[in-house]
């Protein structure tokens, strides 16, 4: 039987993680914010304190209710709100380009 940790391993997408920890969730909020959930919840994971791998099933707990934590924060959320990519802290996710920086890269057209 697998362990823990390589079952994890074996999880590619947001509804398999979610499906694995029995988290109900709405498939729209995944549909929308399923890299900016996962992201999170990695971040999650980062900051806690986690039990020793032996311990499995406090593991699963624990990971059970960040990846729960990071969910909810989409429910009650949007992507462009928690900021978890860079695109979204630099500037509020505005990119600005100014006239000339965009003209500067247009080719330049032959005289007629």
């Amino acid at each position: 039987m697998e362990n823990f940790l390589q079952q994890l391993k074996a999880l590619s997408s947001a509804e398999e993680f979610l499906q694995f920890f029995a988290v109900p969730f709405d498939q729209r909020v995944v549909h929308v914010s399923r890299l900016h959930i996962m992201k999170r919840f990695f971040q999650y994971i980062r900051q806690e304190a986690l039990p020793a791998e032996s311990d499995e099933l406090r593991m699963f707990t624990v990971y059970r209710d960040l990846l729960t934590r990071a969910y909810g924060d989409f429910v009650r959320s949007t992507p462009a709100q928690e900021k978890v990519f860079k695109v979204f802290q630099d500037t509020e996710g505005k990119q600005h380009v100014t006239l000339d920086s965009l003209k500067a890269s247009m080719p330049l057209r032959a005289a007629a």
